[in-house]
């Protein structure tokens, strides 16, 4: 019996080999950042301080075609201290330098739009809040997981330094009146690169369109447009980001139809040598109400934020951040969402 067992299992073996003689490459990257916060909101609260420790663990996998096409995926073991496997869908990138994204594709208006400098670092006023004023000029990249996005070559149409893309979702049209979720959206998205004497030039942005899966609501899921502009002359950076439309906002369980949304991102970033500096401006407005009724009450949203990194050796950074934020909700001054906060820590990569 032994025997034949032994012989089953060194066939088995052998056909297995057989059928997959190769695998594709695999690469892994992450890091761990650990530090400290502190927060000092305006309510009556007294400062409060707490360790922050976040981790990500990703890997990439990909390999070619005989004719030349390259197709990857990803997925993280960990991403910021989720604890879940989070799987990114297919990428094939083809000779001639465009891509194609199928699952978890994403937007368009997303992955083109000039990436406006910002402080960075762990610090930041947080809590339970109906705040609908947005903080970030793409709100609406919002889409079901069911999707696509192609991406340009270089160069796109014949104009150097241009990229463009399109993309799209398709929900389950699972209507109900108590969820806010994307159904199908369109987004599309162009970034221009140019260079006007020592000064590189960035200008991207586009435009998303999500429906809404509750049949309830008179706004689609988002409507955003966005736009970007960031200027590099050596070692200092400037950006300015600009975003409106509306949508449907589930923040706090509770889903509000958000009318009139608009924010202005700004920053700046300069290196020296192994220090990089940088700070960032938000300014958010809109104006929410109940599912079913147009937007009426204003809330808003003012942060501002100033960093420093340090380059200790390589792939470890040393950051320090400090943030002051001012929020309001219905024209009211929400203290406990407001208030200074700071960040001592470091950044590890592998």
């Amino acid at each position: 019996m032994k025997k034949e067992l032994l012989v089953a299992s060194a066939l088995i073996t052998s056909l297995g080999a057989a059928g997959v003689a190769e695998a594709a490459s695999a690469t892994f990257s992450g890091h761990v950042r650990a530090g400290a916060v502190g927060v000092d909101t305006d309510g009556t609260a007294d400062a409060t301080y707490s360790g922050d420790q976040k981790s990500r663990f990703g890997v990439s996998i990909s390999e070619t075609t005989d004719a030349g096409v390259k197709i990857s995926t990803s997925f993280d073991l960990t991403d910021e201290s989720d604890g879940s496997t989070d799987s990114n869908g297919l990428t094939f990138e083809f000779t001639d330098g465009s891509k194609l994204d199928v699952i978890e594709a994403g937007n368009a208006i997303g992955t083109h739009k000039a990436s406006v400098p910002s402080a960075s670092g762990e610090q930041g006023v947080t809590g339970t809040t109906a705040n609908s004023a947005p903080s970030s000029i793409s709100f609406g990249d919002t889409s079901d997981a069911i999707g696509f996005e192609w991406h340009s070559a270089a160069d796109a149409f014949g104009v150097e330094g241009l990229k463009a893309g399109l993309s799209a979702g398709f929900g389950d049209d699972g209507d109900t009146s108590a969820t806010s979720t994307a159904e199908s959206s369109y987004s599309i998205g162009v970034n221009y690169v140019t260079d006007t004497g020592d000064t590189t030039i960035t200008l991207g942005g586009g435009y998303v369109q999500a429906d809404d899966s509750n049949s309830s609501s008179l706004n689609d899921r988002s409507t955003n447009t966005a736009i970007a502009l960031t200027a590099a002359t050596g070692d200092l950076t400037v950006g300015v980001g600009f975003g409106s439309g509306s949508y449907v906002d589930a923040n706090s369980g509770t889903s509000y139809e958000v009318d009139g949304a608009e924010v202005i991102t700004a920053g700046v970033k300069y290196v020296s040598g192994d220090i990089t500096f940088a700070v960032g401006y938000t300014d958010g407005e809109a104006k929410d109400g109940a599912i079913g009724s147009e937007g009426s009450n204003v809330d808003s949203y003012n942060s501002v934020g100033a960093s420093v990194d340090y380059a200790v050796v390589s792939g470890v950074t040393a950051t320090i951040g400090y943030s002051d934020t001012e929020a309001s909700e219905e024209g009211t001054s929400a203290t406990g969402n407001s208030g200074t906060s700071w960040y001592v820590g470091a950044t590890v990569s592998f």
